[in-house]
């Protein structure tokens, strides 16, 4: 490839990046965002609904948080729960964080509730994470156990991180987005439209 055509490959990535609304000035976050992510796996944004009639049992999973305090599915039942997998260094996890944040604060008083799943890092780092991002939702520590992964097995990639599940007030797969949320309004319209389910 000429430099030319590298020149005008990277003009087109840093476009669509400002159009996605990636916000982080984090380093990882934009070496992702530059297209520097040897090694990494991601999913590919894919956006899957559920419909009502279709979605399979409810998924019950739990498990011990960063802060050391006990997270069980069976506490929301009733409430639209939104689940997303991640770990501390994975460039589109740091990436899409502002956004689930900002989502979590815009629906938690609508009977919605953000829990996040570490899939790789111990309490410090997750803490650390945390507070470098502002998120005050709690997650799950699954990097020892898998037994959130493996409630799930089957409805997510295992090289898929991040994922984000949407989960109806029956605890069910709603809908799920494979790789970064980089269209914040997207999860917004599936949690909206799980909280009006049977309301």
């Amino acid at each position: 490839m000429t430099n030319r055509f590298r020149n005008a490959a990277a003009v087109v990535v840093a476009a669509a990046l400002l159009l996605t609304g990636c916000s982080s000035n984090d380093e990882l976050a934009q070496q992702y965002a530059d297209g520097t992510d040897a090694n990494y796996i991601s999913g590919d944004g894919v956006v899957q609904e559920v419909a009502a009639a279709d979605r399979g049992e409810p998924v019950s999973f739990g498990g011990e948080t960063e802060t050391g305090e006990t997270w069980s599915s069976e506490d929301h039942l009733g409430e639209v729960v939104v689940v997303n997998f991640w770990y501390a260094d994975c460039p589109p996890c740091r990436a899409e964080a502002a956004d689930l944040q900002a989502i979590n604060d815009e629906f938690a008083a609508q009977g919605a509730t953000f829990i996040g799943v570490n899939v790789r890092n111990q309490a410090p780092t997750a803490l650390a994470f945390a507070e470098e991002f502002g998120i005050t939702y709690p997650s799950i520590l699954d990097a020892q156990t898998s037994e959130v992964q493996l409630a799930f097995a089957g409805d997510i990639a295992p090289n898929a991180v991040p994922t984000t599940l949407v989960l109806d007030k029956e605890g069910r797969i709603a809908a799920r987005i494979t790789g970064q949320v980089t269209e914040p309004s997207i999860l917004r319209t599936l949690v909206s439209d799980a909280l009006a389910e049977g309301a």
